[in-house]
C-alpha cells in the first residue's frame, strides 16, 4: 500500500490535501474535515486489503451502505461522499487512476431545510440596537451589521475586510470568497458611512477594518459572535436566531422577496454553484404565490 512513512497517512491522501490547500486556498476547518473523513475510508479501505486510492467500486459502494446500517446521519454521510468524489477527481486527473467508482454512487437523500432569516422589522431592531451598546461596541456592531446585512458577506470575508476596503467613495468592493475566488459586491450607503466611522476611531496604520484585542489580528470569530448575541439581547430578539449565516440568508431572503433574480443572487453570494442559491426558492415560491393571488382573475374572492 502506498503510505507516508512518517506519518502513516496514505500518500495519494496527503498530495490531495496539499493540492487543497495550494490550489484553492481550503480554509484549515475544512481541511480537517477532509482530512477526517478520508481517514475514516482510508482504515476502511484498508481492512479490506486494498489502499484508499485504489480501492474498488464494490469497497466504495459498501463503505457508503455501511454508514446507513450503523444509523449515521445522511448530511454525515452526504458529507463523506463529497470528499471522496473531490479525492478521486484529483486521482483521475493527476493519472493516478482511469476511472472514478464514485460516479456509480448514489447521494444520501437529505431533508428539506429551509435556511433560518430574520423578518425585515427585526433586522432594524438589530441595528437600531447597535446604538444603546456601550463605547465602541456600538461602532463596531454598527459598522458589522449593516455591511452583513447589505452585502451578504460570510462572518470570515467581512472579519478580513482590509481598513481600506471601504474608504472610497465607490459603490463596489472587492470580497476575496472561498478559495480565493474575488468578487464584486455592491456597498449601501449605510454601510460605507459606518464602515468610515470605525475607521476613524482607529490607529491608520492598523490593517484591518475590526482588529482584535492584538490590532495585528482580525477581530475573532468568537468575539463577534458573542458581541452579536449582547445586540440581539438589547434588541428583544432570542440570541440563539442570531448569527452571521442568519444575516447572511436574511439578506439573501429578503433581495428574492423584493424582485432579485436567483443568478444574480448566485453571484452577490459568492455560490460556484447556483443549485446552492436554490435553497431560497421557498421564498420565490411564495412571492409567486401572493402574485397569483393578488392578480389571477380565478384567485379573486368569490
Amino acid at each position: 500500500m502506498a503510505k507516508d512513512g512518517g506519518s502513516g497517512k496514505d500518500r495519494h491522501v496527503e498530495a490531495f490535501l496539499e493540492m487543497l490547500a495550494a490550489e484553492r486556498g481550503a480554509a484549515r476547518n475544512t481541511l480537517l474535515a477532509y482530512d477526517r473523513d478520508l481517514e475514516d475510508f482510508s482504515a476502511f479501505a484498508r481492512a479490506r486489503g486494498e489502499a484508499p486510492a485504489a480501492a474498488t467500486a464494490a469497497t466504495l459502494r459498501d463503505y457508503m451502505a455501511g454508514m446507513g446500517a450503523e444509523g449515521l446521519k445522511p448530511r454525515t454521510a452526504a458529507r463523506r461522499l463529497s470528499a471522496l468524489r473531490q479525492f478521486h477527481r484529483f486521482l483521475l486527473r493527476e493519472g493516478l487512476r482511469t476511472d472514478d467508482p464514485t460516479n456509480l454512487l448514489d447521494s444520501p437523500k437529505l431533508p428539506s431545510v429551509l435556511p433560518k432569516f430574520l423578518s425585515e422589522s427585526e433586522v432594524d431592531a438589530l441595528l437600531a440596537a447597535t446604538a444603546r451598546m456601550p463605547d465602541r461596541i456600538a461602532e463596531v456592531s454598527r459598522a458589522a451589521l449593516e455591511i452583513l446585512y447589505a452585502t451578504g458577506l460570510r462572518v470570515t470575508e467581512l472579519l478580513t475586510l482590509p481598513r481600506t476596503a471601504l474608504a472610497s467613495d465607490a459603490a463596489l468592493i472587492m470580497v476575496k470568497g472561498k478559495g480565493g475566488k474575488e468578487r464584486m459586491v455592491p456597498l449601501s450607503d449605510a454601510a460605507r458611512d459606518a464602515a468610515a466611522d470605525l475607521a476613524a476611531l482607529s490607529d491608520k496604520r492598523i490593517r484591518w477594518l475590526f482588529p482584535g484585542r492584538d490590532p495585528a489580528r482580525p477581530l475573532t470569530r468568537q468575539a463577534f459572535f458573542l458581541m452579536l448575541k449582547q445586540v440581539a439581547l438589547e434588541a428583544g430578539i432570542d440570541p440563539a436566531r442570531v448569527s452571521p449565516h442568519v444575516l447572511r440568508h436574511s439578506f439573501a431572503s429578503h433581495l428574492l422577496a423584493h424582485g432579485a433574480d436567483l443568478r444574480s443572487l448566485q453571484m452577490l453570494l459568492g455560490h460556484a454553484d447556483i443549485a446552492t442559491t436554490q435553497i431560497y426558492t421557498h421564498v420565490l415560491a411564495e412571492r409567486l404565490r401572493k402574485l397569483v393571488e393578488a392578480h389571477h382573475p380565478l384567485a379573486v374572492a368569490r
